[in-house]
């Protein structure tokens, strides 16, 4: 928020200043009046130590004149007019559509006349200093520079036993509650305790609007926000709809109502005063960006609120009643999210339950069914879509910061990944400078690692990450196998298309993920693989190894992988799950409680591989141990023979790179023929040769490759044969 600078705002902010001053004058002729009064009751009113001591004196006068009153400025026809007289060209100035703040700010709070000259009492020291030396008499104390309950009261024209008066400085008041005054000093007896306006509602008075300091930190920048409904108009239609959320589940909303999918259907229901809405979205959904938009349509300002950043807060009660007060000020609704991690700690409950009971428009958006124990209130439930890939596109291009070179199809590129629309803007600054910084010129890469760089770090403590460094040349395997893999790939490409706009997989709450299983003995290639698929996708690889996610204790083991899942939920990136038939196995009969608690385990496994919207490859030496649910969910099932002669000698050239010396006798030829050895298995022998080279200072020899291959059988576990080693068999050792 800023202080309008427009002619129409200085106008305004001006008409306010005026009423705000000539309210201001109303309460001097009472502070004056009072003062007159004091000082003819005073026996000393030149006392230069006066309200420091007490005498004796004055104890015996105040024991003689019973009870004090502060009730000595009884409004005259005085104060009638000049309220009148205000009043009236505060009417006119609103009439003209510029109301003043002072009035604004009674109605949005709801407050009385009398709380409006309660809070005025308490403005007037912040400012006119004459007002703390005036309050400092009136208290009979100088050092008490601001109201007290009891002279506010007594200002007001009030006993200080009237309870409807007092009433209006308790907690549960309006004055109180919003945030609007402060009742301090509470060790004091009541008519003692100082009254001050926090500094916030001072400078909103006054035409300022500059966010309160203490929930900068809270909010979302302004420019990780876009308006997605200007720059694009999000696309309307079936499958992208915003509509009632089916069943409490995410997902497709076939045959969405016509007209739905933009703002415009949250808008009319917040502008028909609807108080709270949920807007559940998927992965790379638009809730936050579309609730901004219906917000601002529905006439309201936007007040995007980080809810992980209010649930780190120290205070975080405290900071919800000052977001709400920033709301009312500016006339925002707030917009709340992601509410997803205020959900797996059960004390952080108690902050939904606080954000969902602020008296302003609420939208929270959130990945997770909506509980009804979260609010005393229902909200209107809603699913939000995902950005789909022609709209990733123009968001994208809208927030990228120069020109795009020709024939560069952004679509294309950013299709395997899924955004969310503050992402796909900060993923454009960031591909901006990545260019800038690799001279100049956007390539498909940058735009790739402008994307990745959204990828939340939660995963990295449960996976190992790989940046891919192989591509489809580097890949030796069958040509079906390959067939398969750059399936793999377009379907990974393509999902929103096929799976989203055309809903080829419609109901069960089922997710637009992609999942395949890569069967085959060690070393045949399958995390290989896996990175060439992560590469042609500008995705990261994450490695999963289920051997160390299952846990003997009953439950942890789904604990922990709901824990992967629900990470991997926030990147964009292929999850390998290497070892996959330790908990993909074959359910079996119940004989004991291990048989009844391995089934549930696999069988939430089922459950959740259903709904997840990645890229997920199974890894597995031992396909007959996988359960047949599994492969009947899973889109393909590749199968990595061992590599056949051909194969291996292109293998056997892959492995010996380039820049490795070797000498004229390396006979790749009789190795591929005579040595039935996987693709891995041949790269520990290249290594271990090339060990052998840097040791004895000389290119790879025959002799070199020989013997690495002989360790390589002992690590196996296979004989030395000479049928297999024929000519060569003098050159091991041993």
């Amino acid at each position: 928020m800023t202080t309008p600078t427009g002619p129409a705002e200085s106008a305004a902010r001006d008409g306010s200043l005026r009423h705000l001053l000539d309210r201001a004058v109303l309460v001097e002729q009472r502070v004056r009046r009072a003062v007159d009064a004091r000082q003819l009751g005073d026996p000393a009113p030149d006392d230069a130590f006066r309200g420091l001591y007490l005498s004796d004196e004055t104890v015996h006068r105040l024991l003689d004149a019973g009870p004090r009153t502060f009730a000595v400025t009884t409004p005259d026809s005085t104060d009638a007019g000049l309220l009148a007289e205000t009043e009236s060209r505060a009417d006119t100035a609103e009439a003209a559509g510029r109301p003043t703040r002072l009035r604004s700010l009674a109605r949005g709070f709801g407050l009385s006349p009398l709380d409006v000259e309660i809070l005025l009492i308490a403005l007037l020291p912040d400012l006119d200093d004459r007002f703390e030396r005036f309050y400092g008499y009136l208290n009979d104390d100088v050092t008490r520079r601001r109201p007290t309950t009891g002279l506010a009261l007594g200002l007001c024209g009030l006993s200080p036993a009237d309870a409807a008066a007092r009433c209006r400085l308790s907690p549960q008041a309006p004055l109180h509650a919003g945030g609007l005054l402060l009742v301090e000093e509470p060790d004091r007896p009541f008519l003692g305790r100082a009254l001050r306006v926090p500094d916030r509602v001072t400078a909103h008075l006054l035409g300022d609007d500059t966010t309160d300091p203490r929930i900068v930190d809270l909010l979302v920048p302004r420019q990780d926000t876009p308006a997605v409904e200007s720059r694009t108009g999000l696309p309307v239609g079936r499958g992208t709809g915003l509509g009632p959320a089916p069943n409490g589940r995410s997902g497709v909303v076939p045959g969405a109502e016509p007209g739905i999918g933009d703002p415009a259907a949250l808008a009319r229901a917040l502008a028909t005063g609807v108080p709270l809405v949920y807007l559940r979205e998927e992965q790379g959904g638009a809730g936050s960006a579309l609730a901004a938009a219906a917000v601002a349509r529905a006439g309201h300002g936007v007040l995007a609120v980080d809810l992980d950043r209010v649930a780190r807060d120290l205070n975080p009660a405290e900071a919800i009643r000052i977001l709400t007060r920033e709301a009312k000020l500016t006339s925002c609704a707030l917009v709340c999210a992601p509410l997803d991690a205020l959900t797996r700690e059960p004390d952080r409950i108690e902050i939904i339950r606080t954000v969902t009971d602020v008296p302003v428009p609420a939208v929270l958006v959130g990945r997770v069914p909506w509980d009804a124990a979260w609010s005393t209130r229902p909200p209107l439930l809603l699913h939000a879509p995902r950005v789909e890939p022609a709209s990733r596109a123009a968001l994208w291009t809208a927030a990228y910061p120069g020109h795009l070179p020709p024939g560069l199809d952004v679509t294309h590129v950013l299709s395997p990944f899924l955004l969310a629309p503050d992402q796909i803007a900060r993923a454009a600054r960031a591909a901006a400078q990545t260019a800038t910084l690799d001279g100049g010129t956007l390539r498909p890469d940058h735009v790739r690692a402008g994307a990745r760089s959204q990828n939340a770090a939660g995963l990295d403590r449960l996976a190992r990450r790989t940046e891919p460094a192989v591509t489809w040349s580097d890949l030796v395997l069958p040509a079906d196998t390959q067939a398969q893999l750059r399936e793999l790939a377009a379907r990974a490409r393509h999902r929103d298309q096929v799976l989203g706009e055309w809903g080829m997989r419609p109901g069960g709450g089922r997710g637009r993920g992609v999942t395949a299983l890569f069967a085959g003995d060690s070393g045949t290639g399958k995390t290989m693989s896996a990175e060439v698929i992560a590469a042609d996708l500008g995705l990261d690889l994450y490695t999963v190894d289920l051997a160390t996610v299952i846990d003997k204790y009953v439950g942890e083991t789904e604990k922990n992988l709901e824990r992967i899942f629900s990470e991997a939920a926030g990147i964009n990136g292929v999850l390998l799950f290497d070892e996959a038939d330790a908990i993909f196995g074959k359910r079996s009969e119940v004989k004991d409680a291990h048989d009844r608690y391995a089934n549930v385990e696999s069988a939430y496994l089922l459950q959740r591989m259903e709904t997840f919207d990645g890229l997920a490859v199974l890894a597995t030496n031992l396909r007959a141990n996988l359960d047949d649910a599994f492969t009947r969910r899973l889109d393909l099932v590749i199968d990595f023979p061992l590599p056949d002669t051909a194969q291996r000698r292109a293998l056997w050239d892959r492995c010996l790179a380039p820049v490795l010396p070797g000498t004229a006798d390396l006979d790749l030829d009789f190795c591929a023929q005579s040595f039935e050895l996987s693709g891995g298995n041949i790269r520990s022998v290249a290594v271990t040769a090339a060990y052998l080279a840097a040791e004895s200072g000389n290119p790879v020899t025959m002799a070199d490759l020989i013997h690495a291959i002989q360790r390589e059988y002992q690590k196996l576990g296979r004989l030395t044969l000479t049928s297999e080693f024929g000519p060569y068999m003098p050159l091991l050792t041993g």
